[in-house]
């Protein structure tokens, strides 16, 4: 009841300001018209057509839900409506005058005038509300602003102003502006918000005003654009945070609580992933998804992504407690209508995946869970051929069984010419999908991609770690590259994909340019503010067991096909498929021989499934050939 009050009584209140200004306007547009000496003829007219004028007025503004706005958030939205509602009651008073008097002996100027200030009144009273608590109201005492970080923003584009603005309009924030920087040559010396852009990020050494921290404010800035802009901020010697990228931002909200520190993720580049959101609204959207590893690094983004569609339910399948616990409290502080069902679970157990589908009835199918770290793998196939193949197996025949709508295998660059376990396995996989695919009312695909930032055991975390403990970083060999992408950038691209999705294909993600991982630990390093070899020492150590120096993303025969995505191809592979019966009984055949714990004839039975598979052996470096040589090497 005493909400109703208040929004009577405010509604009440500018509805009398408005009244004010119209009276105002009417009369300031016979004074201008008349050279400010209002002939007596006219107080009749005045008089008569004044209530006209408000009652048509106040009442387009309601009409256009003028008092609807809270004043001080004025924005341009709302200087659109005064424009509308304003020309409106103009085209009102017209018709009213024509109709009754057709105009005799009223000034027509009268009517542009009145226009006019009206226009200016009302649009003043908005704007005059929001200056005044945007930069009066609450306004901290000086001790208080001295007290605040003052921060130069890089970036006076779409980002940098609305960090601007929201520093503005939130008096707490333990932040003040200090100016601007920015490339952009036409920018130069001109005013954001009421602050200078001080020049390019070149001259960040030489600009005289004092600030404490760096902003980038660059969403969408390349990798090597970043590398630049983080350089010149190291030179500062001020600390320097960013704005995270669109793609790893669930609501795609950039505001002051999202900054975080520089990240080896802004290295490789930020250009934002264009989704066709209505294909993949038409996948998900009111449907039933089931995430197998929904705990793990992909899963987990698959299930945060897949939330930004409005699905009915997730069914979140995870054999570790631990990370299914982990994300089910990350989504619940995810606002949705979506169900989040979390299952403690095993591919393998084939029972109780079968009691998940029939009492879930899923329509969608990501399956995630696999074992993946690569030496761990070579040292137990049996454990990698049981998961990665017997468990994507239960999966696929349960999904045909009950004629899922579609299933997503997530695969691995490591699929290509593989010459370690887990690269066979993940091959092997993708034939199962291609193969049950020809006759199945299911369709099944396959997602191939390469490393994922950030993931579990990868490699920056395991640097990082390496980095905090003082190093050394340890490499296995000087000229080891692979592909990268983000978390976020994967998830995005794996629903992508599932939406275009033709049975029984390939896709492939655009990985960019592979990276040395000599170069990705000299970049960790300086990212943490020390310098490689001579602050944290790198060492190698020759290549694990089924390691390769690089990573393929198609084999000898595989065409590329392109897609309407720039992002994602379809690797055109229907040669040599074994019919599905053949294979389910090979496979069968090589689980069985997994049971006896034999690697040789484990590694023997891959290689006549895959006739591409060539397991490779490795030697270790010795202590010697670990140090000075390879230092020198990687140096040079």
């Amino acid at each position: 009841m005493q909400t109703k009050v208040y929004s009577h009584y405010r509604r009440s209140f500018l509805t009398f300001i408005d009244l004010l200004a119209i009276v105002i306007s009417f009369f300031g547009a016979f004074l201008l018209r008349f050279d400010f000496s209002l002939p007596g003829e006219y107080n009749s007219f005045y008089l008569v057509w004044l209530p006209v004028f408000i009652v048509i007025k106040l009442a387009s503004f309601y009409f256009f839900g003028l008092y609807k706005v809270i004043w001080r958030f004025t924005s341009v939205w709302e200087l659109l409506n005064i424009i509308k509602s304003v020309s409106l009651s103009t085209v009102l008073i017209i018709i009213s005058l024509w109709f009754s008097s057709g105009f005799d002996g009223f000034p027509r100027s009268i009517l542009l005038l009145d226009f006019m200030l009206t226009l200016l009144t009302i649009a003043a009273t908005r704007v005059s509300v929001r200056i005044y608590f945007s930069h009066f109201y609450n306004r901290p005492l000086a001790s208080e602003m001295s007290s605040k970080k003052k921060l130069l923003l890089i970036g006076a584009g779409k980002t940098g102003e609305k960090i601007a603005r929201e520093i503005i309009n939130t008096p707490a924030s333990p932040y003040a502006i200090a100016g601007f920087i920015d490339d952009d040559p036409n920018k130069e010396n001109a005013l954001l918000h009421g602050y200078k852009v001080l020049g390019t990020v070149a001259d960040l050494g030489n600009i005289i005003i004092p600030f404490d921290e760096i902003l980038i404010t660059a969403p969408s800035s390349s990798g090597e654009q970043i590398r630049r802009i983080v350089q010149f901020c190291k030179s500062t010697g001020k600390n320097y945070k960013i704005v995270p990228s669109l793609a790893e931002l669930i609501d795609k909200e950039i505001s002051l609580s999202t900054i975080r520190d520089v990240s080896y993720v802004d290295l490789l580049g930020r250009e934002e992933v264009k989704l066709d959101r209505n294909s993949i609204e038409h996948l998900l959207n009111g449907k039933r998804i089931l995430i197998s590893g929904a705990g793990g690094s992909i899963g987990s983004e698959l299930v945060k992504q897949c939330l930004l569609f409005d699905p009915v339910e997730i069914i979140c399948v995870d054999n570790c407690e631990e990370n299914l616990f982990t994300i089910t409290t990350e989504t619940e502080k995810i606002k949705t209508r979506t169900v989040i069902k979390p299952i403690l679970g095993n591919i393998l157990e084939k029972n109780h995946m079968e009691k998940i589908i029939t009492e879930n009835r899923p329509q969608i199918i990501f399956h995630a869970a696999a074992y993946k770290h690569v030496p761990i793998q070579e040292l137990h196939p049996w454990a990698a051929v049981k998961t990665n193949i017997g468990g994507t197996l239960n999966l696929i025949e349960l999904a045909d069984k009950y004629r899922v709508e579609k299933f997503v295998l997530v695969s691995t660059d490591k699929a290509v010419n593989p010459v370690n376990v887990m690269g066979a396995t993940k091959r092997l996989a993708e034939k199962l999908i291609q193969s049950i695919n020809v006759d199945s009312k299911t369709k099944f695909l396959a997602v191939r991609f390469g490393n994922v930032i950030g993931s579990s055991g990868s490699a920056i975390p395991t640097f990082q770690n390496q980095i905090n403990t003082g190093g050394p970083v340890t490499i296995t060999h000087p000229e080891m590259t692979r592909y990268f992408m983000s978390i976020q950038e994967a998830a995005q691209l794996i629903l992508q994909a599932g939406a275009l999705g033709e049975k029984g294909r390939i896709f492939l993600l655009e990985m960019g340019k592979p990276i040395k991982i000599v170069q990705l630990a000299r970049d960790l390093i300086r990212l943490s503010g020390l310098e490689p070899d001579r602050d944290i020492p790198i060492v190698f150590t020759g290549l694990r067991p089924g390691e390769k120096l690089y990573e393929e993303l198609q084999s000898l025969g595989e065409k590329v096909l392109v897609t309407e995505h720039k992002k994602i191809m379809i690797l055109n592979d229907d040669n040599h498929l074994m019919g599905w019966d053949a294979l389910k009984s090979a496979v069968h055949d090589l689980l069985l021989i997994s049971e006896k714990l034999d690697s040789d004839e484990i590694q023997s039975k891959l290689s006549q499934l895959l006739p591409d598979y060539k397991p490779r052996s490795f030697t270790p470096y010795s202590d010697e050939d670990r140090l000075e040589p390879f230092k020198i090497k990687a140096q040079a």
